[in-house]
């Protein structure tokens, strides 16, 4: 009797111990905002029903309610309920740190998003990068969030992944290595002088993190819904699988070459640190080390290319180009997505309605005034190409589509400095280039998938 006791005690015991379930820690007690600092701006939280309300105010910048504890890996989930017209969002792997602005929290942020654009559950680096997965991303998710209800979200950093869920909807698949670890806090967001926000609220309740077993209690991949891959010169396991490949390994030339060369340049470029750099010379088109090209050409694709511009610079990405076009001084031809300092530069206001800006189809066609341009940090330009249809990209916003190969194209390029090229875009395929306009640019993680 005495071991089937002990034998059934410890059966009882390994079923109590399996079936405990995950060890969630709440985050807040419910009465007082023990564990809790408010940084950065004024605005007011307080405490009712067992819920943290945060209360917007005039002339305040960002107000942040931040854990006093510093998180690495985490599941993360709490509700929330926000008064329509009151942006606001969760900061994640956040940090406020004297030597960078004074102090000012910056991170990754859990959108709370009640307008029409509906990016709830988006991810934002809060003064740093701006938009590293605007909803746009996976249209699914927009439909998650409940006007003027409690919604629900869960957030998971596992090491360099980041995904977030509203409503039990899978929102954001987001890789990025920028920030290991950081506090969690609650945002209520500056509304300036606007009388009419003045008073809005933002609640959160029943907020607790998990920081064991996260494995066991991770939800599973869902491939429906798109990974951005921010981590500079990879691949991914999902990427791989859809078909995308470095353009550009990180470390060397191989696959690329001067356009008006059988090699690379020796000089005018350099890669250090897995960046590839074009050196600032005379602001000249490719009188330095010249532009690059890709050593074969692409036809069906979706191209990506991180560049990070210097002060005023000038450059470009172009595609459906011929090398033979040009053999004198100047540019290589082909279609080309402007990179460009729309502020310091003077081509920004030459060309006609801005089609020599930022994100233009050079001389062509212009990209909106209104764009996610990241300043001072690498900004992620896309172009798609499906037969005759081009679209270009910026930080997951498209800027602008075309049809080319018609009469309507043709007319377009009659009014553009391409007019004395014959058939000007219309090529079935051609080199990708980027491009030596005397100017300091950086590009990294630059990939492509062939449709």
């Amino acid at each position: 009797m005495k071991k089937n006791s002990l034998l059934l005690f410890v059966m009882v015991a390994l079923f109590a111990s399996c079936s405990q379930g995950p060890k969630w820690q709440e985050l807040f007690n419910g009465k007082d905002l023990q564990g809790w600092e408010k940084l950065n701006g004024t605005a007011e939280y307080m405490i009712e029903d067992n819920t943290i309300v945060g209360i917007s105010q005039l002339n305040t910048p960002n107000t942040f309610l931040a854990t006093t504890e510093n998180y690495d890996d985490f599941i993360l989930e709490f509700e929330f309920k926000v008064d329509d017209g009151l942006n606001s969002g969760v900061q994640f792997r956040s940090n406020s740190l004297a030597d960078y602005k004074d102090g000012r929290v910056h991170g990754y942020q859990f959108e709370i998003d009640p307008s029409d654009r509906s990016w709830t559950g988006g991810i934002y680096d809060e003064a740093r990068r701006g938009w590293l997965y605007p909803m746009n991303y996976n249209p699914e998710g927009m439909k998650a969030f409940k006007h003027g209800e409690w919604n629900s979200a869960r957030i998971e950093a596992i090491g360099n992944s980041l995904r977030t869920w509203v409503n039990g909807v899978p929102c954001a698949d987001l890789l990025d290595d920028t920030t290991p670890s950081g506090f969690i806090a609650l945002q209520v967001h500056s509304i300036g002088n606007n009388a009419a926000l003045e008073g809005k609220r933002v609640a959160w309740r029943n907020i607790r993190i998990l920081t064991e077993e996260l494995d066991k209690y991770r939800m599973p991949e869902n491939p429906e819904v798109t990974q951005i891959n921010q981590i500079a010169n990879t691949i991914s396991e999902r990427e791989a699988a859809e078909g995308w490949k470095l353009l550009w390994d990180g470390k060397t030339t191989e696959g690329w070459r001067g356009a008006k060369l059988d090699g690379f340049p020796d000089k005018g470029w350099s890669i250090e640190d897995g960046i590839l750099k074009v050196h600032k010379s005379d602001g000249g088109e490719s009188t330095n080390g010249g532009d690059i090209v890709t050593t074969r050409p692409y036809k069906n694709f979706m191209l990506k290319v991180d560049f990070k511009i210097t002060e005023g610079a000038n450059s470009g990405i172009k595609y459906f180009v011929d090398t033979s076009l040009n053999k004198g001084e100047g540019s290589a031809i082909g279609c080309e997505y402007q990179i460009l300092d729309d502020k310091r530069h003077p081509d920004a206001k030459m060309g006609v309605n801005g089609n020599r800006t930022l994100g233009s189809l050079y001389d062509l066609i212009p990209a909106p005034a209104d764009k996610p341009f990241r300043n001072g940090f690498f900004n992620t330009a896309m172009v798609v190409v499906e037969g005759n249809h081009v679209e270009h990209w910026l930080n997951g916003v498209k800027l602008l589509e075309y049809e080319r190969n018609n009469e309507e194209w043709n007319r377009l390029v009659q009014t553009s400095k391409y007019k004395d090229w014959p058939n000007f875009g219309n090529a079935e395929e051609g080199l990708i280039l980027l491009q030596d306009h005397g100017d300091e640019v950086w590009f990294q993680n630059i990939k492509i998938k062939e449709l």
